[in-house]
């Protein structure tokens, strides 16, 4: 279901900032808690997140989240009506599952909007998503297929390896008097993956920031699903589609796409 990448609860910070945390919770402000990200982040150290309280939002108002879901994972709303998360280890490998999946939704949404937005602006012509795979490119299927067989395999390898042991797949460069931190799995960061040491510091921004990751990852997700079935049933990209759409609403739109075959 739908849950991310697990981290540590806080146990050495300051007790004031507990106490601060506590008093922000009480007065349930949770959408303050979602708009401090910029103001207290800071660079440092840690990179553990801040769990949420146990009065964090859910995704049904008043219901009692499962006992292995404390939230202490971003983006957890206490959904997980099945039971999947409920063995720790399966928990782990979901929420790297679907923090993977989250960000190669997004790169696909992007790699689907934007070149259909050239084309329109003239740029490029003759672009689809839908039928990529059936053109010509610099080598044949087969090749392009296995090239890029090898290059995943090696990756997924890589990364199937910092869930095993986190941190042995670092490759962080080794300065001179200069500690590095122990990545988190799923969040490599450092040099290549954080330059703007954005996932680096107090915990609460840590978590915000993760917690905006998945959900972009999420929406991303159900995204690409409607780009799929849009593709399928009128034949044309997400762009053109929602062109019609703003054009006439009342005839172009989900139901008429079902209606209309």
């Amino acid at each position: 279901m739908a849950l991310s990448i697990t981290s540590t609860a806080l146990s050495s910070f300051p007790n004031s900032y507990r106490e601060i945390r506590q008093k922000s919770f009480s007065e349930k402000s949770a959408t303050c808690f979602f708009r401090t990200t910029r103001l207290n982040a800071t660079k440092g150290v840690s990179s553990v997140c801040e769990p949420l309280p146990p009065d964090r939002p859910l995704w049904f108002p008043g219901s009692s989240p499962p006992e292995w879901l404390d939230g202490s994972l971003p983006g957890d709303f206490g959904f997980d009506p099945l039971g999947l998360g409920s063995d720790p280890e399966l928990l782990k490998w979901f929420a790297q599952a679907e923090l993977i999946h989250g960000r190669w939704a997004m790169l696909a949404v992007a790699g689907i909007l934007i070149p259909e937005w050239l084309e329109k602006l003239g740029f490029i012509e003759n672009f689809s998503w839908y039928d990529a795979g059936e053109r010509e490119y610099f080598a044949d299927p087969t090749t392009l297929f296995v090239v890029q067989l090898a290059l995943m395999g090696w990756v997924e390898g890589r990364r199937w390896a910092d869930l095993v042991n986190p941190g042995s797949v670092d490759i962080e460069p080794k300065l001179p008097n200069k500690k590095n931190p122990k990545p988190d799995v799923g969040y490599p960061g450092g040099l290549w993956f954080d330059p703007m040491m954005w996932g680096r510091g107090s915990p609460e921004p840590v978590m915000v920031l993760r917690t905006k990751e998945i959900k972009n990852g999420r929406l991303a997700m159900l995204a690409f699903v409607g780009f799929l079935f849009q593709a399928i049933y009128t034949g044309e990209g997400p762009i053109e589609n929602l062109t019609a759409h703003i054009a006439d609403p009342g005839h172009c739109n989900i139901f008429s796409a079902f209606t209309s075959h």
